[in-house]
């Protein structure tokens, strides 16, 4: 009888179990767990956990599990102003010549620019309050405020002529000359109302979503695990370990730099120095990670 050997992993999403016989054959068990990143509405965190699965072999993350938390910050990234992205990142962390032109910007003295304009809505943009809700991961969002529009305390609409607003409290009304400070009642469309199952944020927490090395995202499932297995060539189980790491403000800007410049965004903000230090030594020891 040909001997076998048997390797069990856990990740939170998927319970695999690979049989390993002589005769190269594989048996993969993929069990789906609930999520444990369930909860309801809280206050945005400050930091998120993130559990990559690294191949040791090629030090390279295969993927990683993560919870809404997560992947509302992913999902939130595309939404931020482009002076907003520049103003985190470094002169050096830009790509092509954005970095100069935010400089630029920057250190042009106000007697070139018009009376009305103001330097600080392009290089400071404010981002919508929608983003109140999610992971505090980047540092010096400013939050757009609710803006206030004023017309004429006068009743001059009784009298038939035109109605003003204004969105500064010292303007003049064209129609008397009197200051339009009193402020006016913004009318909005109506919206859904909000459910008591309602998160916030963009995605749903019922369920554990898979990160790929390249942000690709998407629900975790056992046809997904297997496939990825198949796709890098695992037939060792072994070879795998788990990291988990806790990411806040640092590594949000890491994260955001990297997916700008790179298809290997998760390797190379989260193993990119010991992977250089090992290709430095030329060594082929796998690298141990303490869970």
């Amino acid at each position: 009888m040909a001997s076998s050997t048997r390797n069990h992993l856990l990740i939170r999403g998927c319970d695999l179990s690979i049989n390993s016989a002589k005769f190269n054959k594989t048996v993969i068990v993929v069990k789906i767990s609930e999520s444990p990143y369930n909860s309801g509405p809280v206050m945005a965190p400050t930091t998120v956990s993130l559990k990559l699965l690294v191949d040791s072999t090629s030090q390279r993350v295969l993927f990683a599990e993560a919870g809404k938390d997560f992947v509302d910050f992913l999902f939130n990234i595309p939404s931020l102003p482009l002076g907003t992205v520049i103003g985190l990142l470094t002169e050096q962390d830009m790509v092509g010549c954005l970095g100069n032109l935010y400089e630029s910007l920057e250190n042009l003295s106000d007697t070139y620019l018009q009376p009305m304009a103001n330097k600080d809505t392009l290089l400071k943009p404010k981002v919508s309050n929608y983003a109140a809700n999610l992971p505090s991961l980047l540092p010096n969002i400013q939050l757009l405020t609710s803006t206030k529009i004023y017309k004429c305390g006068n009743s001059y609409h009784r009298s038939g002529r035109g109605i003003y607003v204004a969105n500064d409290s010292n303007s003049i009304c064209p129609s008397c000359n009197n200051i339009m400070s009193q402020i006016a009642t913004v009318v909005n469309p109506p919206t859904k109302k909000a459910s008591s199952c309602d998160e916030g944020g963009y995605v749903k927490g019922v369920i554990t979503y898979m990160i790929m090395d390249d942000l690709v995202v998407r629900p975790m499932s056992t046809i997904s695990c297997i496939t990825l297995l198949n796709k890098f060539n695992i037939k060792d189980v072994g070879v795998l370990e788990e990291k988990v790491i806790d990411i806040g403000a640092d590594e949000g800007v890491k994260l955001l730099k990297a997916s700008l410049q790179s298809k290997t965004v998760l390797t190379d903000v989260f193993l990119g120095k010991k992977a250089d230090q090992s290709d430095a030594s030329n060594s082929s020891a796998v690298l141990s990670i303490m869970i």
